[in-house]
């Protein structure tokens, strides 16, 4: 059975449905984070306890992805996939009509385990479907639909907000991502090379926990957990500082500075192609280095250089999480939804951890907080990087040895 390479129609037709899950997935993730002022405003609650409609949404993501990863290998990978996106959908609009902040946060968290079934599930369908060759390229069109449904959801809701309120924001989430879902489900190829496996609990729990005897896996999965904490920290406060003066911004507005998003739809594919063409440790370094001083551009209170560093600072993200989540599946040696769910589930861990601790840093110390933390959050990663390049080139140079 021949793999799918880049310039042929299943190319494109994998390429467009996991695009189009991926916007669905997360427009629907991250359509309350530009609505965190007005929740809080709602329901009288502080930065840090608004953040939890996205906090609890993803860490239920992260702990559901490591049951939905292992269904998978059981269930197949498309069946699971779509299921996942109409389940989400149909939770987005019931979760408009919450008329209170815990009925909310329950319905944030129903949403989290459904939406598992994409993310946990897509690198392995595309490891497994899809020419090595052209691998990259293909990874980094599914991260640029993850970018665009985030944009997209962001600008949609704060636009809605604006002239609605935040439920009907929600409700149209929910109508475009039913949309979404029914696309992926007419145009995804069936998979080809994967093969079904009982569903053994003993043994799958067993396969899970193997992916750590990898240490070029572990240093992935902290990488993804510092990425994603930064990233969701910097994502939940600025709206809080934007719309408070001296910038005073109306939700629209706000909702519009997602549209940098656009600039990691970019860095996502390109980054993607010049890993596969010089290397993923090298493409990694410089991507965390560009997210570094992207963070550290914010600070200036100039508006427009504001957002110029917080559109450096999302091109180095995307860049960064095309790179380490493709890497996961080259390092991976056995059940790759299983090594891809364990990337996904400290990825989000770290939103869910960062996006609420940086809400203790802006309320104690401002933006300079939160980007402090940023910092040493990229600090780490890039040495977590440096690490993981000398693991890599030592197990290449014992297959070469052996070879």
């Amino acid at each position: 059975m021949s793999y799918i390479e880049r310039g042929t129609k299943n190319f494109r037709m994998a390429s467009l449905a996991l695009f189009a899950g991926g916007f669905n997935t997360f427009a629907i993730l991250w359509s309350t984070q530009p609505l965190l002022p007005e929740i809080a405003k709602e329901f009288h609650l502080s930065p840090a306890i608004s953040s939890l409609t996205l906090s609890s949404t993803t860490i239920a993501l992260a702990i559901s992805m490591l049951l939905v990863g292992s269904l998978s290998e059981v269930y197949g990978r498309k069946s699971v996939m779509t299921v996942s996106l109409v389940a989400s959908s149909i939770l987005a609009i019931l979760t408009a009509l919450s008329p209170n902040f815990h009925l909310l946060l329950l319905f944030r968290i129903l949403q989290g385990i459904v939406l598992a079934g994409l993310p946990a599930i897509a690198m392995a369908y595309l490891g497994e479907e899809i020419d090595p060759k052209s691998l990259g390229m293909a990874m980094g069109l599914y991260i640029s639909g993850n970018s665009i449904g985030g944009m997209g959801g962001r600008i949609i809701s704060g636009m809605l907000t604006d002239y609605f309120n935040w439920h009907i924001a929600l409700v149209g989430i929910g109508i475009i991502s039913l949309f979404a879902s029914l696309l992926f489900w007419l145009v995804l190829p069936n998979s080809t090379h994967f093969q079904p496996r009982p569903f053994e609990v003993k043994k799958l729990g067993k396969s899970l926990f193997s992916q750590f005897k990898e240490p070029g896996l572990i240093y992935l999965f902290c990488i993804g957990f510092l990425l994603m904490g930064s990233f969701v920290t910097l994502y939940n406060y600025i709206g809080f500082q934007l719309v408070a003066p001296p910038y005073s911004l109306s939700q629209t507005l706000v909702g519009f500075i997602f549209i940098v998003y656009i600039v990691g739809t970019f860095s996502s594919t390109w980054v993607g192609i010049l890993a596969d063409q010089h290397g993923r440790k090298r493409m990694i370094q410089v991507s965390l280095f560009i997210l570094l001083i992207g963070a550290i551009i914010t600070l200036n209170t100039n508006l427009s250089l504001k957002i110029i560093g917080i559109a450096i600072f999302t091109f180095g993200f995307f860049a960064g999480h095309s790179i380490a989540s493709g890497w996961v599946g080259k390092l991976s040696t056995h059940d790759k939804a299983q090594a891809s769910s364990l990337y996904l589930f400290f990825y989000y861990a770290g939103s869910s951890i960062g996006g609420t601790a940086g809400g203790t840093f802006y309320s104690d110390f401002g933006w300079i907080g939160v980007v402090s933390m940023i910092v040493i959050f990229s600090l780490i990663a890039i040495a977590c990087s440096i690490r993981l390049g000398v693991i890599t080139k030592k197990k290449l140079q014992l297959s070469s040895h052996i070879a």
